[in-house]
């Protein structure tokens, strides 16, 4: 496997130095990527550089993932406008072990074999290098306009930002170039791996280590991953898609990638899977006549590999009940399940005491929880039997709802057509909210 080809089939290149193919067909070489330690858990933003490792261990090379416990005590102020807050050592060392163990599914850590994957923090070098030794050692070999030539400094330093930079964060491009420095000389790591935003940082360790040791180094960057309406990757409304199933549940994991749309699902199956080419034009094929082939792989081939399987065959079961299940199969489901089912679902808040004395469903649903705009498209709807609350089916627009019909005493799950699911919650005092 050749891994430049590899990453540029599936659209993973955006820059790379001169001299990295002939470098990488010569003879195995070790790599590094940085990851932010600042939580206990990865997200899917960070899956690209994850993937970038996995193959290029998968090509015969030895991946590096480095935990910034020392760059993220500043923060990197690439593509951001204000400072984080900084870490304690307690907290990072906790993120590490936990980012440990994800990064297990992906890369092969097993040290019998020659091409062993290596986790490193660089906190472990930073932590007893003096100030005055760091500014004297590496801040002589790049000068200031090197460093303020950097896209990261130049728009953290336009006047109309009003931000400006302290020289904790001017400082984070030279120790990441540090970091290179390091890994080269005891790791013999000869390249550095990042999102396209990292180059300048990236760069700037390909450049020390020139001048301080006149060796080679070579840098790779991958292009920021986008959708295609324009909006943000991996964010919903709820926040982050963490690969932690305490932070995401499986299901919610599922079906964000069950959700992308058309486009999008045939630029991430060639990111986020090891599926080959050939496999991938095949379901291409398949998508023209099965609609959402391509998210259904997608979304089983991730699901699979960050959580399980099995993980994965009780996301298709939930989806099952959710969607054609039975009214026992959706009352027999725990809390902890039918909430993460109903975890992205609009809802609304409902009062005990309606419910007490019963409500029609024509009124519950257009006055209490406006989930349509009229009583005439909520009866219509009845007619073609396209409404159901918790999957029994509505036929009379003016059934009571009673606080017998409650799952779990207190949720109500209204289907309106085919897709459209709507979760009512019973509350008191009665707060309206959708």
């Amino acid at each position: 496997m050749n891994f430049l080809q590899e990453l540029q089939w599936r659209g993973m290149i955006h820059n790379i130095t001169p001299g990295i193919e002939e470098a990488l067909e010569k003879e195995m070489i070790a790599g590094y990527l940085g990851i932010d330690p600042t939580a206990d858990s990865l997200h899917i933003g960070h899956l690209v550089g994850v993937m970038m490792l996995r193959h290029f261990q998968r090509a015969g090379h030895r991946p590096i993932a480095l935990i910034g416990g020392a760059t993220g005590m500043i923060g990197d102020p690439s593509m951001k406008s204000a400072e984080r807050n900084l870490l304690d050592e307690e907290t990072l060392r906790h993120n590490q072990k936990c980012i440990r163990e994800q990064l297990a599914k992906f890369l092969n850590f097993d040290s019998h074999i020659h091409n062993s994957a290596r986790l490193v923090n660089n906190y472990d070098w930073m932590k007893d290098y003096s100030f005055l030794h760091f500014i004297r050692d590496i801040g002589k070999h790049i000068t200031v306009n090197y460093m303020m030539a950097k896209d990261s400094v130049k728009k953290r330093l336009q006047p109309d930002t009003g931000e400006g930079m302290s020289f904790t964060e001017f400082s984070y491009q030279l120790m990441q170039g540090y970091d290179f420095l390091y890994l080269y000389e005891h790791e013999g790591c000869r390249l550095q791996m990042g999102g396209s935003d990292q180059w300048g940082n990236i760069t700037t360790g390909t450049e020390l280590i020139r001048r301080k040791v006149g060796g080679t180094a070579f840098a790779l960057t991958c292009p920021l991953i986008t959708k295609a309406d324009g909006g943000k990757f991996g964010k919903t409304e709820s926040g982050n898609i963490w690969l932690d199933p305490k932070r995401t549940s499986p299901y919610k994991f599922y079906q964000f990638w069950l959700n992308v749309s058309d486009i999008d699902a045939a630029r991430y199956i060639r990111i986020f899977t090891d599926l080959t080419g050939e496999e991938i034009l095949a379901i291409e094929e398949e998508a023209k006549l099965r609609p959402s082939a391509l998210q259904r792989r997608l979304a089983k081939e991730i699901t699979v590999m960050v959580h399980s399987r099995a993980h994965y065959e009780a996301a298709l079961e939930t989806s099952a009940i959710l969607f054609q299940g039975t009214a026992d199969a959706l009352a027999n489901l725990d809390e902890d399940t039918f909430l993460a089912i109903a975890d992205t679902l609009p809802r609304y808040s409902l009062s005990r005491a309606d419910l007490e004395t019963g409500i029609k469903v024509v009124d519950l649903l257009t006055l209490q929880a406006p989930i349509f705009p009229s009583k005439g498209e909520l009866r219509k709807l009845v007619q073609n039997g396209g409404l159901s609350i918790n999957r029994i089916k509505i036929t009379d627009p003016d059934t009571l709802i009673t606080l017998p019909h409650l799952l779990k005493s207190k949720y109500l799950l209204v289907q309106k057509g085919k897709k459209s699911h709507h979760l009512l919650i019973v509350q008191s005092p009665y707060i309206v909210s959708h």
